[in-house]
């Protein structure tokens, strides 16, 4: 994995110059309203002043403290807002990682931003991702895409994919992005208002990063009946199928029970598993009272990635979801969870892969596989799985046949992996 980060002669991310700089608008002509003020040098791991002088009110000092060794204080004469003076590093040359991580304290009104830049080195075009107090979660202004990390001023620890950052803000609203920015590279970091800041580096990845990121975000908003809302309206079949705001999902909860369950197995901390086992609470409950289980011709169990009313029988996000409940069941016991919570994940898992063993052949249409059965619960034409959704369908059944032993899963996913090659079903 390469590295940039604050203080290392490596690579092209040595920090060569402080500046500060006003904005009366967001990020045009940005190279022109650079002012300099103290140089910086990286030595030994630390950031040292070289010279003392601070215009326009800006600074920037290196602190020893009890918890980080070598924290930086910024300040500036401003609100903190995008318009203000800032203090920025620039980078030597212009970075290629994209992912930032960062401690960070906000004691003023301040925020942190990352001027990228795209596109030719002669022609660039100016982005702007900015990190503000606010309990706002996205707003976009045109090149500029803000997002907001609470009002806390505690310290704090972000890490951000910039390059997902800034394409999910550009798409915000858009049916589609007009162009996505191509050859992204970090110009600068900006601090404005006033707070501290350590431990500042841009690398390739931070897989475990956002990993333990996202089993944070699981436990604290899983709500009381085990799940997670998902707030947007989602309509399906030319809208024949709608739902409102606030359902569940069980492809959403099985992902979830994947990461908690990881979480566990490295920490060995109960909260992960405890939301785990939570999460099994919708399994248990029907499509029709706001749970995500339904049922096949009244016989055969089904969880629901999408649990309308009739029932749509996604393939793949119902396979999603007995891999959770297999990672739930495999994880609990031996003092993980109670006896019956354990039973329950294994009886849910168990009463699904019977299901999935009697129905997949209703999934074959002889030449490729369907996404879900809506012909079946709406009457209307079969929904055809695209190649890259058979080719999921494909490598779920593989993994399925390394956990159970039924030959089904590895003989229909060898017929379907020769659908792709042209084969099709004889007719008579």
């Amino acid at each position: 994995m390469r590295l940039c980060t604050r203080g290392q002669l490596i690579e092209q991310t040595v920090v060569e110059r402080a500046y500060a700089f006003t904005r009366s608008s967001i990020l045009p002509r940005l190279s022109q309203r650079f002012q300099t003020i103290p140089q910086k040098q990286a030595e030994d791991h630390k950031i040292s002043l070289i010279n003392k002088a601070t215009p326009l009110a800006c600074s920037i000092v290196r602190l020893v403290g009890a918890r980080h060794a070598h924290v930086t204080s910024w300040s500036d004469a401003g609100e903190g807002t995008a318009q203000d003076q800032g203090v920025a590093f620039a980078l030597k040359q212009e970075c290629y990682n994209l992912t930032m991580s960062v401690d960070l304290r906000v004691i003023l009104n301040g925020s942190l931003s990352v001027v990228l830049t795209a596109g030719s080195a002669d022609k660039p075009s100016l982005y702007g991702v900015h990190y503000i107090m606010t309990d706002t979660h996205l707003a976009v202004d045109d090149h500029d895409v803000y997002y907001g990390i609470g009002t806390q001023r505690s310290w704090m620890h972000l890490t951000r994919d910039l390059a997902v950052d800034l394409v999910k803000g550009l798409s915000f609203g858009q049916r589609k992005m007009a162009a996505r920015p191509r050859n992204l590279r970090v110009h600068s970091i900006v601090f404005r208002g006033y707070g501290l800041v350590d431990n500042l580096t841009l690398t390739t990845s931070a897989h475990e990063a956002h990993f333990f990121d996202a089993a944070e975000w699981l436990v604290r908003h899983q709500d009381d009946t085990g799940g997670w809302p998902i707030q947007v309206t989602r309509r399906l079949s030319n809208g024949m199928l709608e739902l409102e705001p606030g359902w569940y999902s069980a492809m959403a909860q099985g992902q979830a029970m994947s990461v908690l369950t990881r979480a566990y197995l490295t920490t060995g901390e109960r909260r992960y598993l405890d939301a785990a086992l939570h999460a099994t609470a919708p399994f248990k409950v029907r499509a029709e009272t706001h749970g995500v289980m339904t049922t096949f011709l009244g016989k055969f169990v089904w969880y629901e990635e999408y649990p309308t009313v009739p029932s749509s029988f996604v393939l793949n996000g119902f396979i999603y979801s007995l891999f959770g409940l297999y990672d739930v069941k495999s994880t609990c016991g031996d003092g993980a969870g109670s006896l019956e919570q354990c039973r329950d994940a294994e009886k849910l898992f168990l009463d699904g892969m019977v299901s999935l063993k009697r129905m997949l052949p209703l999934f074959d249409t002889g030449s490729g596989t369907t996404y879900d059965l809506r012909h079946f619960s709406l009457g209307v034409a079969p929904n055809l799985a695209r190649w890259d959704y058979h080719t999921t369908h494909i490598n779920q059944l593989l993994y399925l046949a390394t956990i159970d032993d039924d030959p089904i899963f590895k003989t229909t996913a060898d017929r379907w992996i020769q659908y792709m090659k042209g084969f099709r079903a004889p007719h008579n």
